[in-house]
């Protein structure tokens, strides 16, 4: 009798450490709205592009090859999602990534890439 009620009192430590780490309900749907912007290969080439700093809409579209139409309606996405910022210039308004803890994951992301487990 002992050993079962060891074996519920470890399942129940095991559900509360769960538990203890669960962010709220809100913060999770926020996590997968990121991750969910993240996930559109146009809007990461764009992220990977400004990875390398500071760049206008023009060098955004030759960087990632695409249209400037398109590549604007990514920026927008990116940018009502916090993503990143954007600062004028004289004419050029010029775009950054203002939240480094998503470079990071992207910088993992990569990494992951080279594991061949």
């Amino acid at each position: 009798m002992e050993k079962h009620v060891n074996e519920e009192e470890l399942h129940g430590a095991r559900v509360k450490a769960a538990l203890s780490v669960m962010p709220s309900d809100g913060d999770i749907e926020e996590m997968g709205a990121r991750f969910k912007t993240l996930s559109e290969p146009s809007r990461l080439k764009i992220l990977l592009a400004l990875s390398a700093g500071e760049l206008c809409v023009e060098h955004i579209t030759e960087a990632v090859g695409g249209n400037q139409s398109a590549v604007s309606h990514q920026l927008k996405t990116l940018k009502d999602n916090k993503i990143v910022k954007c600062r004028r210039e004289g004419k050029k308004i010029l775009y950054s990534v203002s939240d480094a803890h998503v470079m990071i994951m992207i910088e993992v992301a990569k990494e992951h890439l080279k594991c061949h487990e």
